[in-house]
């Protein structure tokens, strides 16, 4: 049965590798809805032609969401502030976007009956000493950043309107996102260290974090998860970690010296990203069937080959 879907921030990271793996046989129509305000255009270049794609250059902030929600099936959330670090020196945007944003979204399937799917982070989780799955507490989840606090707070408005009956959603964990794709920036964890290596600059590394895991995931597994719940249909209020790999910045780091060898470190102090070590489970999305595919060190050897022409690096 093909499905009518809307995708909000559909030209971003995430969206623009999404958008061009879709085909028509799977999805008969497709709204993408994006403000443009990172400019890329060329997420919209050389679309599949045998999708049925309407575009908006609308804001969820000012949009008519209720219009434009009209007889879809399901929303693909992605349309958010990402960026961590920064987010400090913008809490009011990242709170306006990010949650005020998704309250708008949360009304809008309620008034059209549309199923929601919901990217959140793995950054709720903040400092854990052990692996953490979906059954942590909400007690102990200890986001560190707007961004994360911003994510678990529209998870909660979320699961309040599944209890109520109001809405049907899944929350997706994701981990930090790797891998390239037409809409990529280069603020996230891995593709920032590639950038910073293929230029030959000093890898900016947090002092307290060279040995510490974090959970990262590969752009690949990222679409295949979103498309894989969509086409299972699985709807069902729950929340789901969405990991390809936990590694420290250390195995990261050695990936990046394969194809760069003269790798310089920076240490630098920030208030963001200096819990301690943690690992996040993925067994409860492996259980419904769902396997990962991507690999971060090949993810890593395809971003520095897209950069390659800056600078020459052994692929």
């Amino acid at each position: 049965m093909t499905k009518r879907i809307l995708i909000t921030g559909s030209l971003g990271h995430i969206g623009s590798k999404l958008i061009h793996s879709l085909t028509g046989s799977d999805y008969s129509q497709v709204t993408m809805i994006d403000n443009l305000s990172t400019q890329r255009f060329s997420s919209l270049f050389n679309l599949p032609s045998d999708v049925n794609f309407h575009y908006h250059q609308e804001d969820i902030l000012d949009a008519d969401l209720n219009k434009l929600f009209k007889d879809i099936d399901v929303v693909i959330h992605l349309a958010a502030l990402t960026d961590a670090a920064t987010s400090f020196e913008r809490e009011d945007e990242v709170e306006a976007v990010n949650y005020q944003g998704t309250l708008k979204v949360i009304s809008a399937c309620e008034a059209n009956k549309c199923k929601l799917l919901f990217p959140s982070t793995t950054s709720v989780y903040g400092s854990q000493k052990k692996e953490v799955d979906e059954n942590c507490s909400k007690e102990d989840l200890l986001p560190q950043s707007p961004y994360a606090e911003t994510k678990l707070m529209s998870e909660q408005k979320i699961i309040e309107a599944v209890i109520n009956n109001r809405l049907k959603a899944v929350i997706l964990r994701l981990g930090t996102i790797f891998g390239s794709s037409k809409g990529m920036r280069f603020h996230t964890a891995v593709n920032k260290f590639c950038w910073q290596a293929t230029l030959g600059e000093s890898l900016s590394v947090w002092s307290t974090a060279l040995d510490q895991k974090r959970p990262y995931l590969g752009l690949n597994d990222a679409v295949n998860v979103i498309k894989f719940f969509i086409e299972k249909n699985i709807f069902n209020g729950e929340i789901f970690n969405v990991v390809t790999s936990n590694c420290t910045v250390k195995e990261v780091v050695s990936c990046i010296q394969k194809y760069i060898k003269e790798v310089k470190i920076d240490f630098v102090d920030t208030e963001i990203m200096n819990q301690l070590s943690y690992e996040v489970s993925s067994k409860k999305v492996e259980s419904l069937g769902y396997k990962f595919s991507d690999d971060l060190e090949e993810g890593i050897k395809e971003t520095i080959h897209l950069l390659g022409a800056i600078k020459n690096s052994e692929i």
